[in-house]
């Protein structure tokens, strides 16, 4: 993997730690009841992606 691709790799990670965060925050501030969970959720399960997008731009 080229270094200009680890990059993207990492910007994508980093864009989608401040979507999730964005997101707890939003559902967490503004939210109530099941749509709070469901959006809890969804920020929550966007670590997936960001975790092996950081485990790509490493290696």
């Amino acid at each position: 993997m080229s270094p200009m691709d680890k990059m993207w790799a990492s910007f994508i990670a980093i864009g989608l730690m401040v979507a999730a965060s964005l997101l707890i925050t939003f559902a967490r501030s503004k939210t109530k009841g099941v749509l709070r969970i469901v959006l809890s959720m969804v920020a929550f399960m966007l670590f997936l992606p960001i975790l092996l997008y950081m485990i790509v731009s490493i290696l």
